[in-house]
């Protein structure tokens, strides 16, 4: 007796297995999706948590390194802490600048995969964004110089083992300055190179920055590969 080919062994109708989908198509189908994910979480993290920067000028050597036209350190800036309180002196922070604070240097001209690199957290420079050291914080008074030439916060010299080329003694003279309540005195490592509060005293605010102008506390040096290092904040 002849079977149907189209039944099966019993009589009933046969079950045909599916053609499997092959796996480049699937890939391809799958992989906007992917890309989707990949973007919202990389700007979660950028938004709430960690985001890269890069230093374009010297006003922070040599803690950190950048120059025009050279290759700069790119660093990584906690979002966190800070919502759970106040910079601290010693810290090291990104903040937006002022209005009345011009770049210290110009960014590189950043072309269109830069741009999108940027979505994804990538190391971005910006003319708005600057990177210092807080050296007072609100309340404080903070004013150069003592007999040896030390920066002083009410009254009691700084002891900054990372101040590198320095002013003259008789050119570092500013002050005192109490700082207004939320608000951060900063000045750059690289005294001598740096337009920081010192250099906006005449401003309404006598150059300090907004706490809510903060971005967050850089904590390390991620490229490049020869300067990966977590950064010294003490103060």
């Amino acid at each position: 007796m002849s079977r149907d080919s189209s039944t099966g062994r019993f009589g009933g109708p046969l079950r045909r297995r599916p053609k499997r989908e092959p796996k480049n198509r699937s890939f391809l189908r799958e992989l906007p999706l992917l890309l989707g994910v990949a973007l919202v979480l990389s700007l979660l993290v950028k938004t709430f948590l960690v985001q890269a920067f890069f230093i374009p000028s010297e006003s922070m050597e040599k803690t950190l390194h950048g120059c025009q036209g050279c290759t700069g350190d790119r660093i990584l800036v906690d979002k966190v802490s800070y919502r759970f309180g106040d910079p601290s002196p010693g810290d090291i922070v990104v903040f937006r600048g002022p209005s009345s604070w011009t770049p210290e240097a110009p960014p590189p001209d950043q072309g269109m995969l830069s741009r999108i690199g940027g979505f994804f957290g990538l190391p971005q420079a910006s003319e708005k964004d600057f990177v210092k050291r807080v050296v007072a914080v609100g309340g404080q008074k903070v004013a150069c110089c003592d007999r040896r030439g030390r920066v002083t916060v009410d009254g009691k010299p700084l002891t900054e083992p990372y101040i590198y080329e320095n002013n003259p003694v008789k050119d570092r003279e500013f002050g005192p300055v109490t700082v207004p309540a939320n608000r951060l005195w900063v000045m750059g490592d690289h005294r001598s190179a740096s337009a920081d509060s010192r250099a906006h005293v005449s401003d309404q605010f006598t150059g300090t920055v907004s706490v809510d102008d903060v971005i967050g506390k850089a904590f390390i040096i991620v490229w490049p590969p020869t300067r990966w290092n977590f950064l010294d904040t003490t103060g």
